[in-house]
C-alpha cells in the first residue's frame, strides 16, 4: 500500500474524513457479515420478529391425537372398581360416598344419578332415591349436573345416605341395607358391595320418613373436593 503525505490542513482535513467514512463502512460490513454468520448457526434466533402482544394473540396449538370432550365415552361398570369410603353418621343420617375409581386405561366420563339398589339379609330390594340435597356430605344439586371426566386412576363420587332414625308414629326402622347394587350412570351393568359402615357402626338404614316412603338416596355424581373429606 501507499501513503500520500497531504501538507494542505484542508486536504488532510478531507482525507481524514474520507478514510473515518471507509473505516465505518468495513465496520458495518464486518458486523453484517458477523450476524450472518450467526444467523446461519441459529436459524431460529434470526427470524422474522413480531411485538410480544402479536405472539400472544396467537392460537394456542393442540396436541395431536387428543381426544376432543364429546369423543370421550361415558365410564361403564367393567372399567370401574366401586367401593364406599368414608363412612359415618351426622345431623340424623348415616351414609358414606360411593367411590367411582377408573380401572381402564383409557378416559371415561361420568355425569349425573348412578342407579343403586338396597338389598336386605332376605334379599328385599328398594330402589334408593335421586336426592337433590343431603345433610351427609353437606351436598345440593345445582343445574345442570356436572361432567366429570376421569383419566386412568382417577374417581368420581356420589353420597349415599339415609335418615338413621325412625319418623312419625313409627318406634324403629325396618331391617337396614346389609348390601347394594350399584349401577354408574347410563350403564346396565351393576356391582354389589357391602352396605356396611364403619364410622356409623352400622349398615346402611332403611328408615323411611312419616309418610312411609324410604329416606335412602343418591347424589349425583361430583368430585371429591366438593364434600367434606
Amino acid at each position: 500500500m501507499r501513503f500520500q503525505v497531504v501538507s494542505d490542513p484542508r486536504a488532510r482535513s478531507a482525507a481524514y474524513r474520507g478514510l473515518t467514512r471507509a473505516a465505518a463502512r468495513g465496520r458495518t460490513a464486518t458486523i453484517g457479515a458477523l450476524v450472518a454468520a450467526a444467523c446461519g448457526l441459529v436459524v431460529t434466533a434470526c427470524g422474522s420478529q413480531s411485538s410480544p402482544d402479536a405472539a400472544s394473540s396467537a392460537p394456542a396449538a393442540t396436541s395431536p391425537g387428543s381426544p376432543s370432550p364429546a369423543s370421550i365415552e361415558a365410564c361403564v361398570t367393567s372399567q370401574l372398581k366401586i367401593s364406599i369410603i368414608d363412612t359415618g353418621a351426622l345431623a340424623g343420617q348415616a351414609g358414606g360416598y360411593l367411590r367411582f375409581t377408573n380401572d381402564s386405561r383409557t378416559l371415561c366420563r361420568m355425569s349425573s344419578w348412578p342407579a343403586v339398589i338396597g338389598l336386605t339379609a332376605t334379599g328385599k330390594a328398594t330402589r334408593l332415591r335421586s336426592l337433590q340435597s343431603t345433610m351427609f356430605g353437606a351436598w345440593h344439586y345445582t343445574s345442570p349436573a356436572p361432567v366429570v371426566t376421569l383419566r386412568p386412576g382417577d374417581s368420581a363420587y356420589a353420597v349415599v345416605a339415609a335418615d338413621d332414625h325412625p319418623a312419625g308414629g313409627n318406634t324403629h326402622c325396618p331391617a337396614p341395607y346389609v348390601r347394594i347394587r350399584v349401577s354408574p350412570p347410563g350403564d346396565s351393568g351393576n356391582v354389589t358391595i357391602s352396605a356396611r359402615l364403619p364410622g356409623a357402626g352400622s349398615y346402611l338404614p332403611s328408615c323411611t320418613s312419616a309418610d312411609g316412603s324410604p329416606t335412602a338416596g343418591t347424589s349425583a355424581i361430583t368430585t371429591l373436593p366438593s364434600l367434606p373429606h
